[in-house]
């Protein structure tokens, strides 16, 4: 009997694929290697990566699984395709991880605190209850009591769960999350010039009956003079006065009449106690998170563990020490404890310590070696977040998996891009396959076959317009990406003599966190770049030091505690252009963020007089579509399964109902118009000022291929800074600084280009630009750069270089500058 040999796969197939703006694709994906998918913003990348391999990778995986599992877990619809065949189970890693709870940090999140616990737990000098300390034994991991060498006392050593702050070993007064809200006095009086009776007690202006000034007054404070020349006894009263029962006399505004009346006096202090006290919701919490300030809790001092479980020392350290060091230190002390303990419990000590080594490494291969395991994970950046979901990817030792990896260089200085690779071959070399979103060149080389979308964004996107290997792309004329693969851009030599000749931003910093004092100087009316790998400091330069410094400078409050000075001459207005996404309302699209839609529902009512603009509101209008309520899409009840998400059926998602399709302009609806991308519109629109002029400063910034429809909660990152500009184009900025935070992410080289005249245009009308950045084409065109650095961590926090790109390229202790 002849056995037929059985097929193997090496590749998937997708036959028709036409999710969003897919045309009907057909296209073989290679399987066990790494696949990547370029294309310009818009042209389909996400819709075949995400939409289709990771949605249908993972919906046939669940569809395995019981119907009591399932319900339980959230499902993916039926991506719109004709077929799909060979498709194995997914992961999606994607852009944008969701932001961790108080309670995470980079130790918990990673895991690498569960093996730490676990060696302290087994390997420590244990402390008796009667603080006597007994030495590390094989009796710890036996489970047998301890007997205290000195008082005899029998007792337990604690277990690994005893030490976990987010459990048995949680600090009482803070919770475990090492942190409390106490009263921040600055904010209590914020202009002393004013008198009480003029309302210089803000919390009695919004969390107090106004009569409380009466009171003030009753308790021997002259409420009629300006704050500042109270003596310090009043002052004291004003804080911190006792709540006692005071006799006034109260008489209401507009009113003659005068009432007696008892009352009970809150100080400043205790006002904002009592209103935090009696907060139970979002929005009482809003009236009095203004007057407080976290800091770290006095019993654990930050370190969210109980006394008891910082009492065992490792190799000398405690828990809370041993999580205060950076991954890099920690990893070499790890290596160091075996050898401080009895031979007959280095064995034992060897497994933890590979168990943490393995995580640790790949960790400090992805740059990551700076971050503290005590750094709380919902202080780490977007990149930081990904990073640390790639390393936990590679730990779990899959195979058959398909990863695919959404734009994994997000907030990676070249110089970890070799990591990022190292992880992608772990993958590969383990069984896996890799799908790579991502427009980083350096990435895109490092992969063993390119999908390239294209030609364009929008509805002249969707088509694979390249395919094959890197080397065969940079050969290919239909391949856009092609030529950035295969050339290295040159650094422009610009010339330093007149840097500074419009004047000077100058800062100057105490140390704060890993950063050192700083004295900074910005050129105004430049681009200025601040570059550095990831953990130098330049989100603490830029974004905690610089911009509320320049922010609390022009409204005339005190500084943030760590800037000793700043000085901004001629400087108004400080505009932080950032990633984060516009708006959380589905009916929030471009044309009502960019002000399109409200002049084009002016034009439309004035077509009809049975209608008022008011009438084509998404939100309210009569014409929005009865089924939707404006939003265009409805969710299906799919019982066991997840609610799904389908265009409405009535208006097909164009969100109005049919009565607004007869109401015409130039033969042209509003809907007809709102489904329309903006350069298409433009064409539509050339005898509508107001809109012609909006629509075209969204296009000359590089987004005319969103519809007007687009929802802005789903805009990328870099297409969320460049709307945000829209509104600061064509102005005089001459007063202004902008400041962007990665202004790259999600952007085609191409894009960069469009992004560079942007700058340009800020700069020619008067602007100072200043940009934190690791794209080195951004770098190389700076007028002014700023490297922190060298290293993360405590080994960056200063400034190694500053000049022009040449000048950074020359500087020896830069790391930028080795790729410049």
């Amino acid at each position: 009997m002849s056995v037929q040999k059985r097929k193997t796969c090496d590749h998937i197939e997708i036959r028709g694929a036409k999710v969003h703006n897919l045309k009907n694709i057909d296209l073989d994906i290679p399987l066990h290697q790494i696949v990547g998918i370029a294309g310009v913003s818009g042209s389909g990348k996400s819709s075949l990566a995400l939409g289709i391999l990771y949605a249908e990778g993972s919906r046939r995986y669940l569809e395995s699984l019981s119907t009591y599992t399932r319900r339980r877990m959230t499902q993916a619809s039926q991506a719109a395709v004709d077929e799909i065949l060979y498709v194995p189970a997914a992961l999606a890693l994607r852009q944008r991880p969701a932001i961790p709870g108080i309670r995470s940090t980079f130790g918990t999140a990673t895991e690498l605190l569960n093996s730490l616990r676990l060696l302290v737990s087994r390997c420590a000098h244990h402390v008796c209850p009667n603080g006597h300390v007994v030495e590390p034994s094989l009796a710890v991991a036996a489970g047998q009591e301890l007997i205290c060498p000195v008082c005899h006392t029998h007792f337990m050593a604690p277990s690994a769960e005893e030490l976990a702050f987010n459990s048995q070993g949680a600090c009482s007064h803070c919770h475990g999350t090492g942190k409390v809200q106490s009263v921040d006095l600055k904010t209590l009086i914020p202009n002393e010039d004013l008198s009480i009776d003029e309302g210089a007690v803000a919390p009695w202006n919004s969390l107090m009956w106004s009569l409380m000034k009466d009171v003030c007054r009753e308790m021997g404070v002259r409420t009629d003079i300006p704050f500042k020349e109270l003596s310090k006894k009043e002052k004291e009263i004003v804080y911190f006065g006792k709540p006692v029962k005071k006799h006034i006399l109260y008489q209401p505004k507009n009113s003659d009449t005068v009432t007696p009346l008892d009352f009970t006096y809150y100080s400043a202090v205790h006002t904002v106690e009592n209103a935090l006290a009696k907060v139970k919701d979002e929005k009482g919490m809003k009236r009095v998170e203004k007057f407080l300030k976290e800091e770290d809790c006095p019993a654990c001092h930050g370190t969210r563990l109980s006394d008891a479980a910082r009492a065992p020392k490792c190799a000398g350290l405690s828990l809370d020490e041993i999580c205060q060091m950076s991954l890099a230190d920690a990893l070499k002390w790890v290596h160091h404890v075996p050898s401080t303990l009895p031979e007959e419990m280095r064995p034992m000590a060897w497994r933890i310590v590979e168990s943490f080594e393995s995580v640790a490494r790949r960790l400090m291969d992805l740059g990551l070696g700076y971050l503290s395991l005590d750094r709380a994970s919902n202080t780490l950046s977007t990149g930081e977040r990904q990073r640390m979901q790639l390393a936990r990817a590679v730990r779990n030792r899959t195979t058959g998996v398909l990863y695919v990896l959404d734009e994994p260089s997000i907030g990676l200085h070249p110089s970890n891009a070799k990591g990022l690779a190292g992880v992608m071959d772990d993958l590969v070399q383990d069984g896996n396959s890799v799908i790579v979103v991502d427009h980083d060149t350096g990435i895109l080389k490092k992969t063993d076959w390119i999908v390239e979308m294209g030609p364009q964004a929008g509805s002249q996107g969707g088509q694979v317009i390249a395919q094959g290997t890197p080397e065969a792309l940079c050969q290919n004329p239909n391949s856009i990406i092609g030529p950035f693969l295969k050339t290295e851009s040159q650094i422009q030599r610009k010339d330093n003599t007149n840097l500074f000749d419009q004047g000077t931003i100058t800062l100057s910093t105490n140390a704060i966190h890993t950063v050192k004092p700083l004295e900074v100087r910005i050129p105004k009316g430049k681009l200025s770049v601040v570059s550095g790998v990831s953990g130098s400091g330049k989100t603490t330069l830029i974004l905690e030091s610089l911009v509320p410094a320049l922010e609390a400078s022009l409204k005339k409050l005190p500084l943030p505690d760590h800037v000793k000075r700043i000085e901004a001459l001629g400087i108004s207005h400080i505009k932080l252009i950032d990633a984060s996404p516009i708006g959380i309302n589905v009916r929030s699209t471009v044309a009502t963020y960019a002000n399109v839609h409200d002049e084009l529902r002016k034009i439309f009512a004035k077509q009809t007089k049975d209608y008022k603009a008011g009438d084509f509101s998404y939100n309210t209008g009569k014409l929005r579509c009865p089924v939707c309520d404006g939003t265009g899409q409805i969710a299906l009840d799919v019982q066991f399964l997840a609610d799904v998400q389908i265009p409405c059926p009535e208006c097909h998602g164009s969100r109005y109902s049919k009565q607004a399709e007869t109401i015409r302009y130039h033969d042209l609806s509003l809907p007809q118009l709102m489904a329309m991308d903006i350069d298409t519109a433009l064409k539509h629109c050339q005898d509508l000022k107001k809109v012609q002029e909006r629509l075209e400063i969204l296009s000359q910034l590089g987004l005319g291929y969103l519809t007007l429809a687009e929802q802005t909660p789903s805009l990328s990152g870099g297409e969320a800074q460049r709307l945000k500009l829209a509104s600061e184009m064509k102005k005089a900025q001459h007063d202004s600084i902008f400041v962007f935070d990665e202004p790259t992410i999600g952007l085609h080289p191409l894009d960069v280009q469009v992004l560079m005249k942007i700058f340009a245009s800020l700069i020619q009308q008067g602007a100072t630009v200043i940009v934190i950045e690791h794209d080195l084409d951004v770098i190389r065109q700076a007028d002014y750069v700023i490297d922190m650095g060298p290293g993360g961590g405590q080994e960056g926090g200063r400034i190694v270089a500053c000049g022009t790109p040449e000048q950074i390229k020359n500087a020896s202790e830069s790391i930028t500058g080795k790729y410049l």
